[in-house]
């Protein structure tokens, strides 16, 4: 409770000289708060009805979205509202999202593999889809303590995920596929660079046989830096931190390879991302698409 509205609850008890006094408050200000009653009356009201778009379009979201991306969201329905208002919303709310337990490592180098220089330099991003990809494996936690494991390979333009595969090993094939499955999405990777960390899976001599055959040139941050791989790392992250929700694990394969599925396609089509303007990969993909038809008419 403010001071002022405490002098205005005891005015009728006690003096409001003697009350501002005692609270060491001025009275102009006091009466100046008074005049704003209405005022801030209205912006309660308009607060509450806001609440009620910022908790559906939260909710649409799994629990995932923050302020940036409920205001994107609530601007695309027709609401006029900046996200400073959204987030002090929010925070009187008590509308927040759920942070990441422990991870567990997944990137065993190999030491027998040749060099791969690093090509990305940190630069994650592209002008073009299909130019510049990276892949990284990731823990999937089962009850009983067991794993499933996903690897993805992200485009670096607009942070679609063009190749994913889980399975319950971290063998070469796990990598080999989520590629594979980029190739199909894309049509060709022909001429295209794909960024990894030193795991052993991505410096066997099988995954650099496959990239050849696809026309992919393998590019490898530094050993031990996750910052060389970070839009990998910040997706995995969002990943679990959305679909867990606070839970140790997703229960059976079975429900973790549903649950993982269903957030995969949701990425793609419809969560908004911030490298996009908040747009989703298949939103940005579409806009630039149909920018390069208007220019080459």
């Amino acid at each position: 409770m403010s001071r002022f509205q405490f002098v205005h609850d005891h005015r009728n008890t006690y003096e409001v000289k003697r009350l501002c006094h005692v609270l060491d408050v001025s009275r102009s200000s006091y009466y100046k708060w008074c005049a704003g009653a209405e005022a801030r009356a209205a912006r309660q009201r308009q607060d509450v009805a806001l609440v009620k778009e910022i908790r559906r379009v939260h909710g649409e979201s799994g629990g995932a979205y923050g302020s940036p991306r409920v205001t994107a969201e609530l601007r695309e329905n027709g609401h006029r509202v900046n996200e400073k208002r959204v987030a002090r919303v929010m925070r009187a709310f008590s509308i927040t999202g759920i942070r990441l337990r422990r991870r567990v490592r997944t990137t065993v180098p190999d030491p027998a593999a040749g060099t791969v220089p690093d090509l990305f330099g940190r630069d994650f991003t592209a002008t073009e889809p299909g130019r510049k990809l990276m892949g990284d494996i990731t823990y999937l936690p089962l009850q009983g303590g067991k794993f499933l494991y996903l690897a993805t390979v992200l485009d670096c333009f607009s942070r679609k995920i063009v190749g994913w595969s889980i399975a319950d090993h971290m063998r070469t094939d796990l990598v080999a596929d989520a590629l594979r499955m980029a190739a199909r999405t894309r049509g060709s990777l022909e001429g295209a660079v794909f960024h990894s960390d030193h795991g052993a899976q991505y410096g066997s001599r099988a995954y650099a046989g496959l990239c050849d055959q696809l026309g992919v040139t393998r590019s490898m941050g530094a050993v031990g830096t996750s910052a060389d791989n970070a839009a990998c790392e910040s997706f995995h992250a969002s990943l679990k931190r959305e679909t867990l929700q606070g839970d140790h694990d997703y229960g059976d394969a079975t429900t973790c390879r549903r649950t993982v599925f269903a957030w995969l396609t949701r990425y793609n089509t419809r969560r908004r991302h911030s490298t996009n303007g908040h747009l989703s990969p298949d939103a940005y993909e579409r806009r630039h698409h149909k920018a390069k038809l208007t220019l080459a008419a």
